[in-house]
């Protein structure tokens, strides 16, 4: 980046790396870089997705994610107006210490936007039953991590599948979690719009690297009655898209470091690249989704 980047370069720059802002009119999801909304107005905003800050990572990657994130919070602070909600797509943590959920939520304290929603990514169950994470996490979901809420007119369903992990890696959301979201939909009209967010993706992207689902299908056979679906995750710390009908896919970029793309290398990891190769690893992406029965618009940007 150089040296005598203004305000708005910056501002540009680190709304690539941060996160998405989600806006909604008459039914339409639209989502937006975190600079685009701070230099502007986008409209009325729904909700903003962040995820992967991995508080306690301090490896070459990035040694100071801490700070990334709170760069990413004071861009948000600055938008002109608030999103009423945060979902954070898991990640929050990199160890599941206690240490790390203290000093994570001390920067999302921050946050001028007070409604936070959270689903846990695989490093902050890192003990296997996630006591960190449920103490912390867990009231909204009554400790089950999985739960749903109504806003705007949309019906969001936060979903855990970091926690009963199938064959190769591939994530699972069990039976019990299932048997609940088919009775949480089954009361909802088709027309409402729906956002899902879980950590791993939920549709096979690199089985072999375990970035994949193993029984999504079920999931896919309850939602494909609505009008516009939309399903966020993170994990992979990288834009991938798939529409299917009317259901858009989308990955989120992490806000403290790249990982290779399926399949370049041995496998997933940290990935530290040259500071003139970063802008070409981050960037945003655009998902407008349609009135009924319109398909999903997607458009990629990079910071390069």
């Amino acid at each position: 980046m150089p040296l005598d980047i203004d305000r708005r370069g910056a501002l540009r720059c680190l709304g690539l790396t941060a996160g998405t802002l989600f806006t909604l009119s008459g039914g339409v999801l639209t989502a937006s870089s975190l600079a685009q909304a701070a230099e502007k107005p986008m409209g009325r905003p729904l909700f903003l997705q962040i995820s992967d800050t991995h508080i306690g990572f301090n490896k070459d990657a990035n040694p100071d994610v801490a700070g990334t994130l709170d760069r990413t919070i004071d861009l948000v602070n600055a938008m002109p107006v608030q999103p009423a909600l945060v979902l954070h797509t898991g990640d929050i943590t990199h160890l599941s210490k206690a240490e790390e959920f203290d000093l994570a939520q001390q920067h999302l304290a921050r946050l001028k936007i007070t409604e936070l929603h959270t689903t846990p990514g695989e490093h902050d169950v890192t003990d296997g039953a996630g006591t960190e994470y449920f103490a912390r996490f867990g009231q909204a979901s009554g400790g089950k991590g999985y739960y749903s809420f109504d806003h705007d007119g949309v019906h969001f369903v936060a979903l855990v599948n970091v926690m009963n992990f199938k064959a190769g890696g591939l994530s699972s959301l069990g039976d019990d979690q299932l048997a609940w979201l088919k009775n949480d939909l089954q009361r909802r009209s088709a027309s409402q719009p729906l956002v899902i967010f879980a950590h791993m993706p939920m549709w096979n992207i690199y089985p072999a690297w375990g970035w994949g689902a193993a029984d999504a299908d079920q999931v896919m056979a309850l939602v494909r009655r609505f009008g516009s679906v939309t399903v966020l995750n993170g994990h992979i710390h990288q834009i991938v898209q798939k529409v299917e009908g009317n259901v858009t896919f989308h990955t989120a970029r992490s806000t403290a470091y790249p990982q290779p793309a399926a399949g370049d290398g041995a496998g997933p990891g940290p990935l530290k690249v040259p500071t003139d190769e970063l802008s070409r690893r981050l960037g945003v992406t655009t998902v407008s989704i349609a009135k009924l029965p319109g398909a999903p618009t997607l458009t990629d940007t990079t910071l390069a």
